[in-house]
């Protein structure tokens, strides 16, 4: 799917297209099914948008979140509501155990009062029974001591639970930010990742956004099949991440679309790297190892634009867009860095899981 070429009278209103389409089909309009129709829409799963086209206009919410426990999230609400209840669970333990020591203590300084009334007490002259006192509370201090030691023991065991919860969410955080397809981040990353770009306004002037598109993708698709189209995704994406520092992000935004968020670099450092992207692609060769067929060349386009030439993420992206327009336009399989003055005659949504 390309939408660069598009003039701006022809650009569909993704959220639109979505609507109308679970709206075609009789799908309730909620959440989880808006986000299975918006990742077959943007073309990032192939494999989702086949299965989600061959349940025709009958589909059952039962068939969608079947679908959606495959690919969508890994079924976000029952992982956050498992892992919610476990952690609630665990801090009321540790909670009842604290409060037991708390009791303990209690009943422990209770007494130390009394037995020092008893030793301080004009009538206490047997030897007897300050004999008897200390036993007593050396009974009561070893007792305490230990149970001391049981509750450290009790909330450390609670807190390698909530630990594990905490390993658990981050897991499935990174899962669900992760294109199954590629393995680079996805969309959904990338929002949130372009939405706090501009934090530190003194690394603006040295963060770029590079918007990067596969010439003629849907021709490879049409000509060869799906999943030869998938094998050039992941060969795309590899290249991709090996010719770039491991601190830059890197996603695949759509079909056949990726970003790149560079910073720490100029704009000469920058364009040298799509560059070098762009070179190895196009020296890259795309063979089926059995048959012979030569799927090649593979070539891609470049948009830039550095973070001084945007005044916030929305914006940068804009700028990124029009400079990939450009590249399309100058005839594919180059880089474009974005200027004062380029022609803007479209836009994109950036931030369609914003809310």
């Amino acid at each position: 799917m390309s939408t660069v070429l598009a003039p701006k009278a022809q650009l569909p209103d993704v959220a639109g297209q979505v609507t109308f389409a679970m709206r075609s089909m009789g799908v309730a309009p909620i959440p989880r099914n808006y986000e299975l129709f918006y990742e077959a829409y943007i073309g990032s799963n192939p494999a989702l948008t086949r299965e989600l086209a061959a349940l025709g206009s009958n589909a059952t919410q039962e068939e969608l979140d079947k679908i959606g426990a495959q690919y969508s999230s890994h079924n976000a609400g029952v992982v956050f509501d498992h892992a919610h209840s476990r952690i609630i669970s665990e801090l009321d333990s540790v909670l009842r155990v604290l409060k037991q020591e708390q009791s303990s203590l209690a009943s422990y300084n209770k007494l130390l009062g009394e037995t020092v009334n008893r030793i301080n007490s004009k009538t206490t002259t047997s030897t007897e029974l300050l004999s008897s006192a200390i036993d007593i509370l050396s009974e009561a201090t070893g007792f305490t001591m230990a149970h001391g030691e049981k509750t450290v023991e009790n909330v450390a065991q609670r807190s390698q639970e909530m630990d594990l919860v905490r390993k658990e969410l981050d897991e499935y955080k990174r899962i669900a930010n992760t294109d199954s397809l590629t393995r680079l981040s996805n969309r959904r990353a990338f929002d949130d990742r372009l939405a706090n770009v501009f934090d530190n306004p003194m690394t603006k002037p040295v963060t770029a956004l590079v918007l990067a598109d596969i010439d003629h993708f849907k021709k490879i698709n049409d000509t060869y099949g799906h999943p030869v189209g998938d094998k050039i995704l992941a060969t795309v994406a590899s290249v991709i991440r090996s010719n770039v520092r491991r601190d830059v992000f890197v996603a695949r935004t759509g079909g056949e679309e990726f970003a790149l968020i560079i910073e720490g670099n100029t704009t000469d450092e920058v364009t040298a790297i799509c560059e070098r992207i762009r070179r190895t692609l196009e020296a890259t060769p795309f063979k089926n190892s059995r048959t012979r067929i030569d799927y090649g060349p593979v070539t891609i386009s470049l948009g830039i634009c550095m973070g001084s030439e945007a005044a916030d993420p929305g914006e940068l992206y804009s700028n990124a867009d029009t400079a990939l327009y450009i590249a399309k336009n100058s005839g594919r399989n180059c880089s474009s860095l974005y200027q004062q003055g380029m022609q803007r005659d479209f836009s994109k949504s950036w931030l369609i899981y914003k809310g």
